[in-house]
């Protein structure tokens, strides 16, 4: 499965964005996807996750009511809505595909079979 994400920039604190993450594969309604974000110096981390039948979600505490995670798999595609950014939302955000047997681990972003490239979000205060 290859991964393209897309729809950084910068923003103002409490404004919006939407990333996006385009799969290659037929096979991406068969995959649980996440989104990790990463700052400069620290750890990668995890942001928001969907079950492949987009009937179940799980959000880190930081972005929950913030941040809106869903997909599309008609067109292979997963969505982040960021809402009500704050500069400590600044990174460089990735999407990820893991196998729908290890939804109870994703938030490990080492047990995710494959990444997109980063897409970088500033937000300034």
């Amino acid at each position: 499965v290859q991964l393209q994400a897309s729809g950084g920039g910068l923003v103002q604190a409490g404004g919006s964005l939407r990333l996006s993450c385009a799969a290659s594969a037929r096979t991406f309604s068969s995959y649980v996807m996440g989104w990790f974000r990463q700052a400069p110096g620290k750890e990668r981390r995890f942001v928001a996750a969907i079950d492949y039948r987009d009937s179940a979600t799980v959000y880190a505490s930081s972005v929950e009511g913030r941040f809106t995670i869903y997909r599309d798999n008609d067109r292979n595609t997963l969505i982040l809505q960021m809402d009500s950014l704050k500069p400590e939302d600044t990174a460089a955000y990735y999407c990820a595909a893991i196998s729908t047997t290890k939804w109870l681990w994703v938030r490990y972003s080492d047990k995710y079979d494959y990444w997109g490239q980063g897409t970088q979000v500033t937000v300034s205060s």
